[in-house]
């Protein structure tokens, strides 16, 4: 049987994989960091009239992101994230004529999606303004996250169905925190 030829891109993209699974790990610190700000008190407020405790806050890594356009842009690359790798990972975007990125999630309750093998892909941000567009926003579809084939909160879901649980579909974030905080580790929701 002949080997086959080895693809030279095959390690170039495990590794830009890895960058971005690295500045997504940063943006989910700088967002955790961000729910314990005054900018916070009203994400606050919210997630403890809806039950959450600091417990919870902490086991879903529900962060907030500011109502400032370069919040996290300035916070990674004060880091020495370049910003290609921002960009590529779905934080940022760069506005269509040109410019200096600005922030996708901005004045937003933040929850990490993580795929099977535990990885931070993706965010989906609640708006705190009630006149929001879109009163839920996913980050768009990159290298790492596919919202079809990515469902919220999967890891700790497999594991309790492992168990015997039950595997519940909820509608989102919320509902499947819920559903956990009451029991129901097998909660998950379509992105």
């Amino acid at each position: 049987m002949q080997i086959p030829a080895r693809d030279p891109r095959a390690q170039e993209r495990v590794d830009r994989g890895k960058q971005l699974v690295d500045v997504m790990e940063a943006a989910l610190r700088h967002y955790r960091m961000q729910l314990g700000t005054g900018a916070a008190a009203g994400a606050r407020e919210y997630l403890e009239r809806r039950g959450l405790d600091r417990k919870a806050l902490d086991r879903f890594e529900i962060g907030f992101a500011p109502d400032v356009r370069q919040g996290a842009f300035q916070a990674l690359t004060g880091q020495g994230i370049e910003a290609k790798l921002i960009i590529e990972a779905g934080i940022c975007a760069v506005p269509d004529g040109g410019g200096t990125p600005y922030d996708r999630f901005r004045g937003r309750i933040m929850f990490p999606i993580r795929d099977a093998r535990g990885r931070c892909i993706a965010f989906g941000g609640r708006a705190l303004d009630r006149n929001a567009k879109a009163k839920y926003h996913n980050s768009p579809e990159t290298p790492l996250f596919d919202k079809s084939r990515s469902v919220y909160n999967l890891g700790p879901a497999r594991e309790a169905a492992g168990k015997g649980a039950l595997l519940i579909l909820a509608e989102g974030y919320m509902d499947v925190i819920a559903l956990s905080e009451a029991g129901f580790g097998g909660a998950v929701a379509p992105l």
